[in-house]
C-alpha cells in the first residue's frame, strides 16, 4: 500500500463491507441445517456441531485478537482474520464429511474480530467529524450483514449446489482481504508488551464452558450431569481467571477499565440488546415458514422469510448516521436509551401485528431501526472511557457480550417454542402463544438494556483520543478518557 494519507470515505467503505461480508458467513449456513445430516452423512446432534463450533470459536477469537490488535497493529490482525474467514470457506466448500465441515466452520468463527477491530482502526485514522458515523455504521454492519445474508444463502441453496454458500463466501472474504490491503491503513498507535497467553488460556476455557452449556442445554437436558458441570466450570475457570487478570502486569483484559461505570454498564446493556435482536430473528423466519393451517403461520418459503428480513438491515444502515447525529447532539448515553425503546416498541408491535407479511416487514423494520440507533451508541460509549492503547480489546469485549446476549436468546427461546406447542397433525409446532412469550421477552430485554443506559454518565462522552493527530509516539503512555 502506498504511504499517502488514507481516504476516509474509502477506508470507512472497506472496514464496513469487510463487516458485513464476516456477519454474512453467521448467517450463510442457515437454509441448509435441516440438510446438513444428510449432507453430511452424519446424525443430526453430530452435525449441529457445525454451528455451534462458530460460535465458540468468535467467543475466543475475538478478545485474543482484539488484544493481540492493539499491541501489534490492528490491520494486521484484522488481515489475518480475513485469511482465516476464506481458508474455512474453501474448507467447507470442500468438505462433504462432517470433521472437516467443523473445523472449517471454526476457522470462520476465527474471524469474527473484524467487526471491532475495524471500529478501533477508525478511531485511530479518522477525521474526528467522520468517527461518530464511521463506527455506528461499522457496528451495525453486524446486523446488515446477517439481515441480508439469509436471503442471498436462501437464494444460493435453492438454485445451486449447496457448496456453492462456501465458494461464495469464499470470493467475498477474498475480495475484503484485497480491499483492505490497498485501501485500509495500519494504525501507529500499537502498545507492544508481551501477549498474556495464560489469560487467554483461561479466558477461551471459561468461555467455551459456558457457551457450550448454553447452546447445547436443551439437548443434554437442562439438569443434566454435563450441562450443570460445564456451567459450575465456567464460574470456577472465569473467578481464576479474573484473579489473574488483576494480578498480571499486562492483561488480556484490563479488568479495572472493564469495571468502570461507563463500560461496565454499556456491556450488561450490549447483553440485553444481543438478546432483544437475536428473538427477532428467531421468531418471524419461523411465523413466515409455519403452515398457514395453523391459523397464525404465513406458511412462506425460507427465500420470501429471508427477503422480508432484509430490509431490516438496510434500516439499521440508514440509521447508522442518525445515531450518530444524535450522539454528537444528546450523547451516546441517550441514543442507546432511544434505540432500546424503539426497539421494545417493535416487539410490542408484532403481539398485535402479526397475520400478514407486511405485518412482519414493518415489525422488522422498526426493530432494526432501534438495533440501528444501539448498535451505534455502544462503540461510542466504550471509546470515550478507555485509553487509546486498549481501543480493539475493549471493543472485542463489547462485542463478546452482544454474542454471549444472542447465544441467551437462542437458548431461552429454543426452550419455550419447545414447551409452548400446538398439535398439528401429529406434529407439535410451536404455538401463537409461544411466539408471543418470545416477543415478550425481547420486548422486556430491550427495557432492561434502556434501564442499564440510564446508570451511565449523563454528560457526552468525553471526545476520544483519537481527534488528535495521529503520531508514532502515540502508543501505550496515551491518557485514559472518562
Amino acid at each position: 500500500m502506498s504511504d499517502s494519507p488514507p481516504r476516509p470515505g474509502a477506508v470507512v467503505a472497506v472496514l464496513a463491507f469487510a463487516g458485513i461480508v464476516v456477519s454474512l458467513m453467521q448467517t450463510l449456513i442457515i437454509p441448509i441445517v435441516p440438510e446438513l445430516p444428510k449432507y453430511l452423512d452424519a446424525p443430526a446432534s453430530d452435525a449441529a456441531w457445525a454451528v455451534t463450533a462458530t460460535l465458540l470459536a468468535a467467543a475466543v477469537a475475538t478478545p485474543v485478537a482484539g488484544r493481540l490488535g492493539d499491541m501489534a497493529g490492528k490491520r494486521r490482525v484484522l488481515l489475518a482474520c480475513a485469511v482465516l474467514l476464506v481458508a474455512g470457506s474453501v474448507v467447507c466448500a470442500l468438505s462433504d464429511t462432517l470433521v472437516p465441515m467443523i473445523v472449517g466452520r471454526a476457522l470462520q468463527g476465527l474471524s469474527a474480530a473484524v467487526i471491532p477491530l475495524g471500529i478501533s482502526i477508525m478511531r485511530d485514522e479518522l477525521p474526528p467529524e467522520r468517527l461518530a458515523g464511521a463506527t455506528a455504521l461499522m457496528s451495525a454492519s453486524l446486523g446488515v450483514g446477517g439481515a441480508l445474508g439469509l436471503p442471498a444463502a436462501a437464494l444460493i441453496a435453492d438454485n445451486l449446489d449447496w457448496h456453492a454458500l462456501f465458494w461464495t463466501s469464499a470470493a467475498l472474504g477474498s475480495l475484503a482481504l484485497v480491499l483492505v490491503l490497498l485501501l485500509v491503513p495500519e494504525s501507529k498507535v500499537r502498545t507492544g508488551g508481551r501477549f498474556d497467553a495464560i489469560g487467554g488460556l483461561g479466558m477461551a476455557a471459561g468461555l467455551i464452558c459456558l457457551l457450550l452449556a448454553i447452546s447445547k442445554g436443551a439437548d443434554w437436558g437442562w439438569g443434566s450431569g454435563t450441562t450443570l458441570g460445564l456451567l459450575a466450570a465456567a464460574v470456577v475457570v472465569l473467578l481464576v481467571w479474573g484473579w489473574w487478570e488483576l494480578r498480571t502486569g499486562e492483561p488480556l483484559v484490563d479488568l479495572r477499565t472493564t469495571a468502570r461505570r461507563q463500560v461496565l454498564f454499556t456491556n450488561l446493556a450490549s447483553i440485553a440488546v444481543g438478546f432483544s435482536m437475536f428473538a427477532m430473528s428467531l421468531v418471524l423466519p419461523q411465523l413466515l415458514q409455519m403452515p398457514a393451517a395453523t391459523g397464525y403461520g404465513l406458511g412462506r418459503s425460507l427465500l420470501a422469510a429471508g427477503l422480508v428480513m432484509a430490509p431490516s438491515g438496510l434500516v439499521m444502515m440508514a440509521f447508522a448516521p442518525v445515531s450518530a447525529r444524535v450522539s454528537r447532539t444528546r450523547g451516546p448515553r441517550v441514543t442507546l436509551m432511544i434505540g432500546s425503546l424503539i426497539v421494545s416498541a417493535g416487539y410490542g408491535l408484532n403481539v398485535v401485528l402479526m397475520s400478514e407479511v407486511w405485518h412482519l416487514v414493518l415489525v422488522s423494520c422498526v426493530i432494526g431501526a432501534g438495533i440501528g440507533f444501539t448498535y451505534g451508541a455502544m462503540p461510542a460509549l466504550i471509546m470515550g472511557a478507555v485509553p487509546l492503547r486498549e481501543t480493539a480489546a475493549a471493543n472485542s469485549l463489547n462485542t463478546l457480550m452482544r454474542s454471549i446476549g444472542t447465544s441467551v436468546a437462542s437458548a431461552v427461546a429454543g426452550v419455550l417454542l419447545a414447551r409452548l406447542t400446538t398439535d398439528f397433525g401429529g406434529f407439535a409446532l410451536p404455538s401463537e402463544d409461544g411466539f408471543k412469550v418470545v416477543m415478550a421477552l425481547g420486548a422486556g430485554a430491550a427495557l432492561l438494556a434502556c434501564a442499564l443506559a440510564a446508570f451511565l454518565p449523563t454528560a457526552p462522552a468525553a471526545p476520544s483520543p483519537a481527534t488528535a493527530p495521529v503520531t508514532p509516539e502515540r502508543t501505550a503512555d496515551a491518557p485514559s478518557v472518562g
